[in-house]
């Protein structure tokens, strides 16, 4: 692995341009959908971060972006304000919808009326560089996995990395204890009848409640009919106007001791692979097989485990560590639902400097009517808020990419208060703003200001820095040894789509 001043590692990468389209997983189109696309061997996370922020998203690691202008269906990215959230009615459903079937065993009926916090991974474009000597990037790619991480602390009760564990039955399942998010009763948790939460105002009885919300609208519907004499309605009680309950209240509502089902959520590590990680590879990747039959309707022999680990297992990001960041570190994850012992459910994020970036999410058929993807959602949000109680910048929730055009995809917008990226100022601008623009042209230009431009543009491709022949230099140098080489407009292209803070860090790979 190559390393810069400070023992830090470089990211590199391969650029692939993206001329010609390819098929389209939103509207089917065959030859519709265009994007720009890099190989990268290895990645820094604040170099993804950066990546995300303009546009750019990973699928294993393969990292591309959409041309927004000539793709059929714009894919903007999203990200929610993770201390901002608040559940709407809806979301409100799901949570109870779970809570009851943990607490009574009962698995409704219909299917998911929620969608799959993912991105059609498999139809993102090429996925292996073309024309590398391999022999060459090696030495400063990753080539061994590093020895496993000491395990990290707990982060809160809810979520943890869980660094090692073998295969268990259900009976130790559910008293390991250093299983995450048990959804039953814990000690800390106030059973019912317990005492008042001194925080918070009095319960009255909800006929008294009833009562006076019966007044109120008598005294505004005489009023309205004249009568002068009737005073105004009563100013809201203590009851209307308290807080309303946060998200983290429902996912950790007190269950009875006898529930029928135990739901775990564990953290594990995919990049390097924690031994719990491997113990429960072949579990994951048969649900992961079983969701692509059931729900995108591939053949049997199309989820493959090669696949499988390519898309969803593979990542280029490093583990990272800092002294100011999640007690977790940085990088890839699998988030495991774990139902009564048996993975059921995951989610692949990717922590990173200021947010969590959901990948993909995938469950068991079985609980299609469960809402499980909306539910991992807000799962996902809930951990993105502790971790921000840790990391004081980590404070959005990435839900990848909003397509308008596709009205399937459009649920993600309900994760609110949410921003979508300008693709031209890579400014953030509130997707209240944009949605009447995408009402009306599939492609918007999101920031309102017509002499804003991109702020981080490369104005000298000569700075950006490639790898050649084992050895990093500027373009510039390049060049020279390569007298009068051909591939400038490819190079600022490239830099002109990673913008000047990565292309003044990043390692492009020149053969």
């Amino acid at each position: 692995m190559l390393k810069m001043a400070g023992n830090k590692s470089y990211t590199i990468v391969e650029y692939f341009g993206g001329d010609c389209g390819y098929r389209c997983g939103y509207c089917k189109n065959d030859e519709g959908n265009f994007s720009h696309g890099m190989w990268s061997h290895t990645m820094t996370v604040q170099d993804y971060q950066d990546l995300i922020d303009r546009g750019w998203r990973r699928s294993g690691k393969y990292v591309y972006k959409p041309k927004m202008n000539k793709t059929c269906c714009p894919q903007y990215t999203i990200r929610c304000h993770a201390l901002k959230f608040q559940p709407s009615k809806s979301h409100k459903k799901i949570l109870k919808k779970i809570s009851k079937f943990i607490s009574k065993g009962e698995l409704p009926k219909g299917q998911d009326d929620g969608e799959p916090m993912d991105s059609v991974c498999d139809e993102a474009g090429p996925r292996e560089p073309s024309n590398v000597c391999h022999s060459e990037v090696k030495c400063a790619a990753i080539t061994d996995i590093q020895k496993e991480l000491p395990e990290c602390p707990a982060i809160t009760e809810v979520q943890k990395d869980v660094a090692d564990a073998a295969p268990a039955d259900s009976a130790t399942l559910r008293k390991d204890p250093v299983s995450v998010a048990d959804e039953r009763t814990t000690a800390a948790a106030p059973k019912p009848g317990m005492g008042a939460d001194p925080g918070r105002p009095p319960c009255r009885k909800a006929k008294d409640l009833r009562k006076e919300r019966r007044l109120q609208k008598e005294q505004i519907r005489q009023h309205a009919d004249g009568d002068s004499s009737i005073a105004s309605p009563t100013p809201p009680t203590a009851v209307q106007t308290k807080q309303p309950k946060p998200l983290e209240d429902f996912i950790n509502e007190s269950l009875p001791d006898n529930s029928s089902h135990c739901l775990e959520v564990r953290l594990v590590r995919c990049n390097p692979p924690s031994p719990q990680f491997k113990a429960s590879f072949d579990a994951s990747y048969q649900v992961y097989k079983l969701y692509q039959m059931a729900i995108h309707k591939d053949p049997p022999d199309k989820p493959s485990e090669s696949q499988f680990r390519r898309f969803l297992c593979d990542s280029p990001l490093e583990a990272e560590h800092s002294p100011d960041g999640p007690e977790v570190g940085y990088g890839s994850f699998h988030q495991q639902y774990w139902l009564d012992g048996r993975i059921v459910a995951v989610g692949v994020i990717d922590i990173l400097p200021t947010c969590v970036s959901s990948v993909y999410f995938y469950y068991h058929p079985d609980f299609a009517s469960l809402s499980l993807g909306s539910y991992s959602a807000l799962r996902e949000i809930a951990f993105t808020r502790q971790l921000q109680k840790q990391s004081p910048k980590l404070s959005y929730y990435y839900l990848g990419f909003y397509i308008h055009s596709c009205p399937k995809m459009r649920y993600k917008g309900q994760y609110r208060p949410s921003d979508l990226l300008c693709p031209e100022t890579y400014a953030w601008v509130s997707i209240e703003q944009c949605v009447p623009q995408l009402e009306n042209s599939r492609y918007a230009r999101f920031n309102q200001d017509p002499d804003a431009g991109d702020a981080r543009v490369l104005k000298d491709v000569g700075r950006a820095l490639v790898l050649y022949r084992r050895a990093v230099m500027p373009y510039a140098a390049y060049t020279r040894k390569r007298k009068g080489t051909s591939d400038e407009t490819e190079v600022q292209q490239y830099a002109d789509l990673v913008g000047q803070d990565c292309a003044e860090r990043i390692l492009l790979y020149r053969s």
